[in-house]
């Protein structure tokens, strides 16, 4: 298709006789002689080049292009200035407001006729180039995306081997992960916490909270799968989960440094064991001091723990659980973290019940 060019002149002389030239090399030409359309038609026609005059009534070239530059629906039309103003400083205004060329009267047609044609070359080639950064783009997305759930469904399935170790926990990593997907999403709306759960938060957490579990595999199963209560020595053991945890997290962290959720991994899995009043392990971090998606987690895990089966217990009743939860209010829980989830516990229920053993 032949390119279309804008020509801008109050003077139809000029007009006529830049059109004349232009139509040598078979362009579509436009012709405008008010400066205040301008605007509105180029939104309409979409030209590849704009031709512009400086001294125009009620509105300069400069001004016009100024204004044209500043509008994103057409700020990358190429601009040049054809004016009887020859001075160094318009020449050099005329490039600051934005213009790629400037050609002063009286010109050599052909001169004109080179430089408009290889501005236009310019436009041809910035558009190919943006279709194949585009492509480009789009092959790296699928193939990071491609690599992304590779390791994902490596680091899962690391989780599950942790998890299939405990016969009676059989959907625990499903149920967390809707849990923490239900809690983020409900203290996005109106919590102090709403401006840092971002929607990259709530995806973060979703795919992180499967991982709080993960350094159980250094543990032994004489510990993990003991029936009874767990001797002092033994507990102090079985805490080091969060540790492996966190460690083996971050040395894939440092291999895939990209993955915000494997980062968010590292801290659910390190903290999802403190408590609020800094009673928990293994750092005794208190309040905020712990980080938020392992609050979020600390609640999902233990609702999940009350409300299952267990080698040592069997599972509570729902409304059992949430007296519970409750009275670990400011002391085992955030507070605000706590508060929404007695506003949405009955989508705690319904998860459970629809991932019920």
């Amino acid at each position: 298709m032949n390119k279309k060019i804008l020509i801008v002149d109050d003077n139809e002389t000029n007009l006529k006789i830049l059109t004349l030239i232009l139509k040598k090399d078979a362009y579509r030409v436009l012709q405008v002689t008010d400066p205040k359309v301008v605007r509105s038609l180029v939104l309409q026609e979409k030209p590849d080049l704009i031709l512009l005059d400086v001294n125009m009534p009620d509105i300069n070239g400069f001004d016009l292009a100024e204004r044209l530059k500043k509008d994103p629906k057409v700020e990358d039309i190429p601009i040049i200035f054809i004016s009887a103003l020859s001075n160094s400083s318009d020449v050099a205004k005329g490039f600051a407001v934005g213009a790629v060329d400037y050609i002063t009267k009286p010109y050599k047609a052909e001169e004109a006729r080179v430089r408009i044609k290889t501005h236009l070359k310019m436009v041809d080639m910035k558009k190919e180039l943006e279709e194949k950064n585009k492509h480009l783009m789009q092959i790296v997305e699928q193939q990071v995306r491609k690599t992304s759930e590779a390791q994902m469904e490596t680091i899962f399935s690391l989780a599950k081997l942790a998890q299939s170790r405990d016969d009676d926990t059989g959907k625990h990593l499903e149920r967390v992960q809707k849990y923490c997907y239900a809690l983020a999403t409900e203290l996005a709306k109106s919590s102090p916490y709403k401006n840092e759960i971002t929607k990259s938060f709530v995806k973060n957490i979703v795919y992180a909270s499967p991982l709080h579990d993960i350094g159980k595999v250094a543990i032994s199963d004489s510990i993990l799968l003991k029936p009874g209560r767990l001797t002092p020595e033994e507990f102090n053991k079985m805490k080091y989960h969060t540790i492996y945890g966190a460690d083996t997290l971050s040395e894939v962290h440092k291999k895939f440094g990209t993955n915000d959720f494997i980062e968010m991994g590292v801290y659910i899995a390190r903290y999802h064991h403190e408590r609020w009043d800094g009673s928990g392990y293994p750092e005794n971090l208190q309040g905020e001091d712990i980080p938020l998606c392992a609050r979020i987690m600390a609640i999902a895990d233990v609702y999940d723990a009350l409300a299952s089966r267990r080698v040592y217990k069997d599972a509570f009743p729902h409304e059992k659980c949430v007296d519970i939860m409750k009275e670990g209010r400011g002391t085992q829980f955030d507070p605000y973290i706590l508060d929404a989830f007695m506003i949405i516990n009955q989508e705690f229920k319904k998860i459970r019940d629809d991932l019920e053993e």
